[in-house]
């Protein structure tokens, strides 16, 4: 995680981790925002990472992120006091551009302040977003820090989701968080070229050799040939 509005490149180099077992290694990058006057540099950012989430300090951060920020992730740490109420209004905005709230749970599994925290915060969130598009991740320093999908899903009912959006939460939408970011990168904001084809030009079949081309009239009675002058005179 970053706190910086520098240019931050990738320090891993990801073909020599996929290469091997034939598993495509995603990067990520987590940017601090304090305040909503810096320039984090996001675009900047995109090219050298997969996935971008920001991590609002404020309540004027998190409107910022979720209102104007061309982001995958809006991560918060949910094992600390918020300093701000989590509104409909703002999550919605959110949720509705095609972000992703994110709930991590490593820090509270050792300490039970942060764990009584979480379970508060987390139904704050899922409350306020009326259980969409969030993912569970774990933000784990170690193996000890994992837990189990079954494991998540039921940690997912205690905050106020349903099983089905528990297991959406690790599975569906943590997909369409790499779908989304994918399409951010190779097609900016999802903007689609439009080409029209040209018309298609019909060709006169050429006339028999010897024969001359016929008059449109050519073949008609005179009965017609008269109708046709009269409602050609009309």
């Amino acid at each position: 995680m970053l706190e910086t509005n520098q240019v931050q490149t990738n320090p891993i180099d990801k073909t020599k981790l996929s290469a091997e077992h034939n598993i495509q290694v995603l990067s990520r990058i987590t940017l601090t925002l304090e305040d909503t006057s810096i320039n984090y540099n996001i675009s900047s950012t995109t090219k050298d990472f997969d996935i971008l989430a920001v991590r609002p300090t404020s309540e004027k951060t998190l409107q910022h992120a979720c209102t104007s920020m061309d982001v995958d992730i809006i991560s918060l740490d949910l094992s600390v006091r918020l300093p701000f109420y989590l509104k409909h209004s703002t999550l919605g905005s959110a949720t509705s551009r095609g972000l992703f709230l994110e709930i991590c749970y490593s820090s509270s599994l050792s300490d039970s302040t942060a764990r009584r925290q979480l379970l508060s915060n987390a139904s704050n969130l899922v409350r306020a977003s009326r259980g969409r598009g969030i993912i569970i991740s774990s933000e784990a320093r170690s193996a000890m820090g994992l837990r189990g999908p079954y494991d998540l899903i039921n940690l997912a009912t205690f905050w106020g989701l349903s099983q089905e959006r528990g297991r959406d939460t690790i599975a569906e939408n943590a997909r369409k968080v790499v779908v989304t970011a994918t399409t951010r990168r190779g097609i900016h904001k999802g903007v689609l070229k439009i080409t029209q084809q040209p018309e298609a030009k019909v060709q006169k079949r050429p006339a028999p050799d010897g024969a001359s081309e016929q008059h449109p009239t050519m073949g008609m009675s005179k009965k017609k040939l008269k109708q046709m002058k009269k409602l050609q005179g009309q």
